[in-house]
């Protein structure tokens, strides 16, 4: 009876082992989704209350936003909400003096572009209401592309935003006014001739 025990015993043992590197991998391995069907703006709640067909359109898989004299900010935000996620872009300035930005939840958002307040590039720092910019991202005149595609990867776990720009992490923040939930949304301020493209907004929930 007792040779049967520890024979149970390690048996389980040896299924523990050999089955535990695949539960791990079936954790870690979160659905990517690509929010950004290419043909048009489902799943996104279109601004009401403008004139956002030449604002906001989808042209050959690529999100065109675009701003003029006569228009006024917005936010283009997705209709689902995420909790911690990680979204992945590409992003590349077309024509102007661009400003705009990555909202995560609510108002705190990555920038994108020259600050209107700074008017400097402040491309992968945290923007937050009542704060400005309390860190500035690090080598980001290396590594933008004035002309091209640039590839941005921002986290949200709670309060900590990292973001990564060509691969290379460049920015770390812990904001107190994080919502634990909320849409994300892309930013386009109005009174400006500003031309941006965004393409592949893959978003992975954690």
């Amino acid at each position: 009876m007792l040779k049967n025990t520890r024979l149970h015993s390690i048996l389980i043992t040896l299924l523990c082992l050999l089955f535990s590197p695949l539960l791990g991998k079936q954790k870690s391995t979160n659905k990517t989704i690509n929010i950004l069907n290419g043909n048009d703006l489902k799943g996104w709640k279109i601004p009401k209350g403008n004139e956002v067909s030449n604002w906001y359109q989808v042209t050959n898989n690529i999100l065109e936003v675009r701003s003029g004299p006569k228009k006024k900010g917005s936010v283009l935000w997705t209709e689902k909400e995420y909790q911690d996620f990680e979204v992945s872009l590409g992003f590349r300035f077309i024509d102007g003096i661009i400003d705009s930005g990555i909202h995560l939840r609510n108002s705190d958002q990555i920038q994108i572009g020259i600050s209107g307040s700074l008017k400097r590039d402040m491309t992968c720092s945290p923007y937050i209401p009542g704060k400005g910019y309390p860190v500035e991202a690090k080598n980001i005149k290396k590594l933008l592309k004035p002309k091209g595609w640039n590839q941005m990867r921002i986290r949200a776990i709670g309060q900590n935003y990292t973001v990564w720009l060509q691969e290379e992490e460049v920015m770390k923040y812990k904001s107190s006014s994080a919502e634990e939930k909320g849409p994300i949304g892309i930013q386009l301020h109005g009174n400006r001739n500003m031309k941006i493209d965004f393409k592949e907004i893959l978003i992975m929930e954690l």
